[in-house]
């Protein structure tokens, strides 16, 4: 009677405003998650979630960026940008891989710990399936039987030179190896695409659309020499007839978190997301008729200015002088 009860959570403090644990002890299916990571203050909530779901999977299981997007409702760039903070910090390591049959795979490998000494870490690594050998049924009332003794090692041979021989010698497998990270630019960047006539008032239109990104997405405040680098590629879409309104959403859409290079990611938006030309766009270029300007003459009589394909008289000179005639 005297025995206090543990099991039973404490009461809440009458007007606390913290947070109240209830906690139940696991004794199957759980993952220890340091504090160091779920209090993190670098990273983000999509950082911290996914490092928590890796850390939770099995050794060898698949966490592709593809692979993850169908598991979760986040897309496909803040999922890349959630893996890129965990590379920084230290709680994940991606390279690239060669196999022995020439394929090329990415290796990532999850820390649970960054920082901490090798000597105390364990690596898990997916386990071979093995056959298991059949078990006998078991005999009721007889004596089982004692396992057999193990038998005693052999002791190690010192080597022994073997004779030259012309036979050609087996080749000895050699490691992986590795190839640059899956983030190493190998291939220049296209260019950027240009307009087929910057006029000023293209040119002008397109800048002030690049100066205004700041106002939807402060993290896109570009300096004078990026705007005028990015001109020409806007300068293009505006050319095939994009509305502002979409060359914005285009450019301001799902940014990842954080954005280190402002002008590059836009660099590649506006190369990637280019618009096609409208159907017959050019073609009615081509055919359209344009307007034909006559030019002015001044009156060999008169001085008047008319006009006419051919130097000559006015309408009224030409009148005077057939009322003459």
């Amino acid at each position: 009677m005297d025995t206090q009860q543990v099991t039973a959570p404490p009461c809440a403090q009458p007007g606390g405003s913290g947070v109240i644990h209830v906690n139940v002890r696991h004794t199957a299916g759980f993952t220890v998650i340091g504090n160091h990571l779920a209090q993190h203050r670098g990273l983000s909530l999509v950082a911290v979630g996914l490092a928590v779901h890796i850390q939770s999977l099995p050794a060898g299981a698949k966490i592709g960026i593809k692979r993850l997007a169908e598991r979760f409702p986040e897309g496909e760039t803040r999922i890349a940008a959630a893996l890129r903070e965990l590379e920084a910090s230290g709680y994940l390591h991606r390279s690239r891989v060669r196999l022995a049959d020439g394929r090329v795979v990415t290796r990532t490998v999850s820390y649970n710990r960054p920082g901490a000494e090798s000597g105390t870490a364990t690596v898990s690594r997916p386990r071979p399936a093995r056959e298991s050998a059949p078990l006998s049924p078991p005999s009721f009332g007889a004596t089982p039987e004692p396992p057999p003794e193990p038998a005693p090692r052999p002791e190690p041979q010192p080597p022994v030179a073997r004779p030259h021989s012309d036979t050609a010698a087996v080749p000895v497998p050699q490691p992986a190896a590795f190839v640059p990270a899956p983030t190493a630019r190998t291939t220049p960047p296209p260019p950027l695409p240009q307009p087929r006539v910057l006029t000023p008032e293209l040119k002008a239109a397109a800048a002030a659309l690049l100066s205004d990104l700041r106002r939807l997405a402060p993290q896109l405040l570009l300096s004078e020499a990026d705007i005028g680098a990015l001109t020409p590629g806007v300068a293009t879409w505006l050319e095939r007839q994009a509305h502002p309104d979409t060359v914005r959403q285009a450019l301001t859409a799902d940014l990842p978190v954080p954005l280190k290079h402002p002008a590059k990611l836009l660099r590649h938006r506006i190369t990637a997301l280019l618009p096609p030309p409208l159907p017959g766009a050019q073609e009615w270029e081509a055919v359209r008729p344009r307007a034909m300007v006559i030019p002015l003459q001044n009156c060999d009589r008169c001085d008047r200015a008319f006009r006419s394909r051919h130097p000559g008289h006015c309408r009224d000179c030409r009148t005077d002088l057939a009322t003459a005639a």
